[in-house]
């Protein structure tokens, strides 16, 4: 216990009539105490939310409600399996990187990406969005078809100029120079149409990354508390990066790569057999055969090292992110080279992995390019031997070379493609797995807003629930919160305090009994409406990277700056916030970091005041301020309690606080000890008078700490 030094007048309880007088009050607990003992517990030291641990690794914490996640349906449902309930259960914010998986689960997995990728590439209800894609699709098969037709126009310039020039005077003939003409124009025609496509498509790409982005972004903050508890940020992000990059060559390919490309080499392999004969046809054939085998065994045998690069990548920017965000921890104790270390050991791992990706992706390329030359070789031989034989011009010498080479950029592209886009579906996979995640808090399809026709009372009913299945919050806890009273909640740490805000404001449901305001389940009511009439000031107050103008307009996005003046004033914050080098403009920093935790508390109380909802929470909302300040605050805040009638929840530790509540409640191992008001506690003599008397002892009447007495004045 940590013995204050301040002076600071003895409190008096504003409900009992205290007789002035040198003695304590009659209510409190008299001089002498016997052995007064701070109360303590085994889970002092905790935070409510965390299992223990049995060793320096960190537990991960599963769901407090089970939630049937469809991530894990759909990896079984891969399988040809059934889930699991063990499986169902599970949720793991933290994890982002995707398990082993067989040939065929994978394949399974990229087909279910690709058809949820193919409703942005033709959307029911985007007429623009259809003919662009039907624009750039038509422009690509006229794109193919000009360039089919360059070989054949090269073939009949040099059949064409294969004649005793001499002869007509040096002249280029006229069919030579129509040919020519017609080869660039086909060329220059080709690359056009290639362009257009590009710049048609491109809207569709966007407006795809966009609306993915979107919608993960939206279902991340819908989920629920223990996803973000557990999530691993940097990797997370880093994740979602991948993932959005990967959607514009998925799409790309889905539409310009995969059928076009097929299309270009049915007509290259059509014209060569239909021009040349059923040799040229066997080769092609083979090669076709050959190279995509190769390449698709190639491919699936590459992709465990490219799960391991971005598994590891997670990692790296997981430890970077984390350290950054600790910048101050990590300055307190000297631990930079420890974190260097940690990073350096995960970029190790991403370099061991990027090192097998990159050496893979040349035996691939070196495999493609032995293949291809192969055929290239043996189908100029058929030619030359033709040309010997006088059955082919040197222009059908040409124009097989052309068509073989016309052969090797669609196949050459086809594997890229097929390499990339493997890459680019893994990169998507934690994307998608993301929207899969289940949201366990929503409404009832019957749901309804709350309605608050009691002023808003407050009922727990045999409620039960633990953030661990062997270790249990809150047990059979029954208790009732007065409408437009002030409550205090207090007891040891760890004895659920804090779970009972976050169960009413439903980031978790309960496992057992029901949660009533006025008389309404909450589960029964739509969790907006909920939220919306819930204010809450956390122990750990939550602020953005931005102006503080900014982060106590959070608690009211429409709020006028006259409105965020005056609740800032009301939060005794207005005078600090001029002194700001740029006042209301002045940026806070990562996490409120660049203020003080007094001045984070009054911002988060600002930004309650703003948002001025009928129900009231305060959890050790006033921890880091200073006694004159917080009595200031606490004056005005009781002033609004009275006036709007509003019902209030205290959780605190510092009783002095919180002894003038209606209502005090007393939790112990996650149940009610006792109830009442601070004179009846006190007299009873239980749980909250050992509080109170453990926090008061070392004060005398004055609020000065008392001396003890040596030996020698003891004798």
């Amino acid at each position: 216990m940590i013995p204050r030094l301040l002076h600071r007048p003895a409190l008096q309880c504003p409900r009992c009539t205290v007789a002035a007088g040198q003695g304590r009050p009659s209510w409190l607990a008299q001089r002498p105490v016997t052995s007064a003992k701070p109360f303590r517990t085994s889970a002092a030291i905790r935070r409510e939310h965390r299992p223990p641990t049995t060793g320096p690794a960190t537990t991960k914490i599963p769901p407090a409600t089970p939630p049937k996640s469809k991530v894990a349906a759909a990896a079984a449902a891969a399988a040809g399996k059934k889930p699991s309930e063990k499986t169902q259960g599970k949720s793991d914010g933290g994890n982002l990187n995707t398990p082993e998986k067989s040939t065929a689960e994978q394949r399974k997995a990229d087909w279910a990406i690709m058809k949820e990728m193919s409703r942005y590439l033709w959307p029911k209800d985007s007429l623009g969005t259809k003919l662009r894609v039907s624009l750039a699709v038509g422009l690509l098969v006229g794109g193919k078809l000009l360039n089919v037709q360059v070989p054949f126009y090269f073939k009949s310039i040099v059949d064409s100029m294969n004649v005793d020039l001499a002869s007509m005077g040096g002249v280029v003939p006229a069919a030579a120079v129509s040919m020519i003409l017609a080869y660039g124009a086909a060329r220059v025609g080709a690359t056009v149409f290639q362009e257009l496509r590009n710049a048609v498509f491109a809207s569709v790409a966007q407006k795809a990354i966009r609306g993915v982005a979107r919608n993960v972004f939206d279902h991340l903050l819908r989920l629920d508390l223990n996803f973000h508890l557990s999530k691993q940020t940097g990797g997370l992000t880093r994740a979602l990066d991948r993932g959005t990059k990967g959607i514009s060559f998925l799409l790309t390919s889905m539409v310009f790569h995969i059928l076009p490309t097929a299309l270009e080499i049915s007509l290259v392999c059509g014209i060569l057999t239909w021009q040349f004969g059923a040799q040229f046809a066997a080769i092609t054939a083979l090669t076709m055969v050959g190279y995509t085998a190769f390449t698709i065994w190639t491919t699936a045998w590459r992709t465990k090292f490219r799960r391991q690069a971005n598994a590891a990548d997670n990692k790296a920017s997981t430890v970077s992110v984390d350290s950054l965000i600790n910048y101050e921890a990590v300055k307190y104790f000297n631990n930079e080279k420890f974190e260097v270390a940690r990073y350096d050991k995960a970029l190790q791992n991403y370099e061991k992995s990027s090192i097998k990706v990159a050496t893979s992706l040349s035996f691939l390329n070196s495999g493609q390019n032995i293949i291809f030359s192969t055929a290239l070789t043996g189908m100029m031989y058929l030619a030359a031997k033709g040309l010997a034989a006088g059955s082919l011009t040197v222009g059908d010498l040409v124009m097989v070379n052309q068509l073989v080479f016309q052969l090797s950029v669609p196949l050459n592209f086809l594997g890229s493609v097929y390499r990339e886009l493997r890459q680019s579906l893994l990169d998507m996979e934690t994307l998608f797995n993301l929207q899969k995640v289940n949201v366990s808090i929503m409404d009832k399809p019957d749901a309804k807003p709350l309605a608050l026709s009691k002023g808003g009372e407050i009922r727990f009913e045999n409620v039960n629930f633990g953030y661990h299945p062997d270790r249990p919050i809150v047990k059979n806890l029954n208790l009732t919160i007065p409408a437009g009273k002030k409550v205090a909640i207090v007891g040891p740490s760890g004895c659920g305090k804090s779970t009972l805000l976050r169960l009413l404001f439903r980031s978790y449901d309960v496992q057992g009994g029901r949660i009533l305001i006025d008389d309404q389940d909450i589960r029964d009511v739509q969790v907006d409406s909920l939220r919306r009439s819930i204010g809450v000031v956390p122990q750990d107050t939550p602020l953005f990277n931005d102006t503080v103008e900014h982060n106590i307009r959070y608690g009211k996005i429409d709020a006028t700056r006259e409105e965020v003046v005056a609740a800032a004033r009301r939060a005794h914050i207005d005078e600090t916030i001029h002194r700001f080098p740029d006042g209301y403009e002045t940026k806070v920093g990562e996490r409120g970091l660049m203020i003080s935790g007094g001045e984070k508390q009054r911002l988060a109380l600002s930004r309650l005041l703003l948002k001025d909802p009928p129900l009231l929470f305060f959890d050790e909302a006033t921890s880091a301020l200073d006694t004159h300040t917080e009595q200031a605050i606490m004056v005005n805040i009781n002033s609004i309690l009275r006036e709007k009638g509003r019902t209030s929840v205290f959780v605190a530790h510092r009783l002095r606080t919180i002894f003038d509540s209606d209502l005090i409640i007393v939790l112990k191992e996650g149940s009610v000890a006792e109830m009442g008001t601070h004179r009846e506690l006190v007299d009873r003599d239980g749980v909250y008078a050992q509080l109170w008397s453990a926090q008061e002892t070392l004060f005398n009447d004055e609020g000065t700490e008392r001396e003890k007495k040596t030996e020698g004045e003891k004798k």
